[in-house]
């Protein structure tokens, strides 16, 4: 990972994110990564949480703040991709987006963005105001 890239928009992280994502699974299997960034938003580091099936992926919060913190990131956006080439968020996508950004804060980590991937585009939660 190019760690001199600056992520200042949902388009940036995506091809920081992507540019590092296993293009061979990125239709076959869901993973959910975060994206950890510095105080001036350059990524420190692509983390795997976890890897799924067709459908679905485990989401550990404890373990993806466990790697925040241990890795100092004052910011961090959040990605899966769906296989199925559907952008938009299931219910347990946005779930989910709504617990980590309440433990995010808590821990007072910048929680950017929250994406959803496939190999022709992705969905922000932030553009969309989610």
């Amino acid at each position: 990972m190019n760690t001199n890239l600056k992520v200042t928009s949902s388009k940036k992280a995506f091809e920081v994110i992507l540019s590092s994502w296993n293009n061979n699974t990125i239709e076959l299997l869901e993973e959910f990564k975060v994206l950890l960034l510095n105080n001036s938003n350059i990524p420190l580091g692509l983390y795997t949480l976890s890897k799924g099936g067709m459908t679905a992926t485990l989401v550990d919060i404890r373990v993806l703040f466990s790697v925040a913190l241990k890795s100092c990131a004052t910011a961090m956006i959040t990605v899966h991709n769906h296989p199925s080439g559907k952008l938009h968020p299931s219910n347990p996508d946005i779930e989910i987006y709504k617990k980590i950004k309440e433990v995010a804060k808590f821990h007072d980590i910048n929680y950017l963005d929250n994406l959803i991937i496939t190999p022709q585009g992705y969905y922000s939660f932030m553009d969309e105001g989610i």
